[in-house]
């Protein structure tokens, strides 16, 4: 996952997840600085899909 993308497009990435996926909450989406693990995490548990499928979801958006 290239964190420099997702810092730069954060905001439009988080609208894209949460119309592809409905169950998604702004706290699920909640993007940190240094945090990006946790934020996998998040999406991993609410998603149930495995780490390397969270990568790609986000880069294929």
């Amino acid at each position: 996952m290239n964190t420099t993308k997702i810092k730069g497009n954060w905001n439009e990435l988080k609208g894209k997840l949460k119309q592809k996926y409905a169950t998604l909450t702004d706290d699920d989406l909640l993007f940190a600085e240094g945090k990006q693990d946790e934020l996998v995490g998040r999406l991993q548990e609410k998603l149930g899909k495995s780490e390397e499928e969270i990568h790609k979801i986000i880069s294929d958006l």
